[in-house]
């Protein structure tokens, strides 16, 4: 007689879980909701995020510059701290001109030398099947030739036409960034209303901008290196653009394992269409391949040691989904938002396996590795964030 009523009493104890499941598909939901939301912004609003995040990295580049030029002093007299960031902000401005200059030059170069070999490409891409027989070879050629490199060309032209826009919008936000970081510390204090933890994200944000800082610097310098010697080659091979195959394979080396192997096919690419001479552009192929992985896998992974603390695999996904999302400028920017977020996630307990997923071995950044706090001795130690502000600011 029992039993019925132990049948109806056992659904009740199973009943917190039925109300949990709903609970947890709404949650599911609104996270789904909320990424789509934030996807959909990335997207739409792709020129003006992307010149704000460049201007952000280039700000941590120099900040620390700035930082090093204010403590020094002339005799009696310090160096002001605006006077240093109107410095850095004129160096930057020149900087980013001459690059664009050049780049926008180069572009032009490509594109009128690419016209001249518009007629020779297709009969240069269809030798290259031409062991597959000639039904193969004249497939090829046909499918080639009905291509329209003309409106590939005006299209790639306005690409390049929007890179002096973004580069102003860029200044304009590096100059605002620089003359807001004075009072950055104060309001990062009031925003948390404890200094205490407004000094530990101080130093999780000087975390992230050493570690891109030096990832960028390090990139910068192998990038160069790699870049000359393919301009070498190309220029000892008689190649047309040279040139611009040097300042290509610079620009295309700061996307991670993918942006070599870009350079070097478009290298041989270029000399196969110009000399159409298989055993030229095989030996031009195998020596930039050479310098790529040699320098891409030996001499880089050894000057960054340990500072990146990346996977693989991470890398690619990052890269995959920037790519999609803000399309050439994401793939170069992948890097360090992953560095950034890698390091948030590994000092926010609820996020810290994502953090371990991201990282090479597992080990992500502990709280030791962002460096002790200040302390009482805090105006005797250099700022430990780009954000940090002039040191005698608040005396004047």
């Amino acid at each position: 007689m029992n039993r019925p009523t132990d049948r109806l009493t056992q659904p009740d104890a199973k009943s917190p879980s039925r109300h949990a499941d709903p609970y947890r598909l709404q949650t599911a939901a609104l996270v789904i909701i909320a990424f789509a939301v934030v996807l959909f912004l990335l997207v739409q609003a792709r020129f003006l995020l992307i010149s704000l995040a460049t201007a952000i990295v280039l700000f941590a580049l120099t900040s620390d510059a700035i930082n090093f030029i204010a403590r020094q002093r002339v005799g009696p007299f310090r160096v002001p701290n605006w006077l240093a960031s109107i410095v850095a902000l004129v160096m930057i401005s020149t900087a980013l001109l001459t690059l664009t200059s050049i780049i926008l030059t180069q572009v032009n170069t490509v594109l009128s030398t690419t016209l001249t070999y518009t007629d020779r490409a297709p009969e240069a891409l269809a030798a290259m099947f031409a062991w597959m027989g000639e039904d193969v070879e004249q497939a090829v050629f046909n499918s080639v030739r009905t291509v329209e490199v003309s409106g590939y060309l005006r299209s790639l032209a306005g690409q390049a036409g929007n890179l002096m826009q973004a580069t102003v919008l860029v200044i304009l936000f590096v100059g605002f960034l620089f003359a807001e970081r004075i009072w950055f510390t104060t309001k990062l204090t009031n925003f948390f209303g404890d200094p205490e933890q407004a000094e530990r994200v101080s130093r999780i944000m000087g975390s992230i901008i050493h570690r891109v800082n030096y990832y960028l610097l390090v990139k910068s310098l192998v990038s160069a290196v790699t870049g000359l010697m393919v301009w070498a080659v190309a220029y000892l091979f008689g190649l047309d653009l040279a040139v611009a195959m040097g300042i290509i394979t610079f620009i295309l080396n700061f996307i991670p394992n993918v942006g070599s192997i870009v350079a070097t096919v478009l290298l041989a690419l270029v000399a196969y269409v110009q000399f159409a001479d298989p055993t030229m552009t095989l030996a031009i192929f195998l020596i930039a391949g050479t310098i790529q992985f040699v320098n891409g896998n030996i001499i880089d992974p050894m000057l960054m040691g340990r500072a990146l603390r990346l996977s693989s695999f991470g890398i690619i996904i990052s890269l995959a989904f920037w790519a999609a999302v803000w399309g050439i400028p994401g793939m170069f920017l992948s890097v360090p938002i992953m560095v950034g977020l890698m390091i948030v996630c590994s000092h926010v307990p609820e996020l810290r396996p994502i953090a371990i997923l991201l990282s090479r071995e597992g080990l992500p950044e502990e709280d030791d590795d962002i460096g002790p706090s200040q302390g009482a001795d805090k105006a005797d130690r250099p700022p430990t964030s780009a954000f940090a502000p002039d040191p005698d600011s608040k005396a004047g």
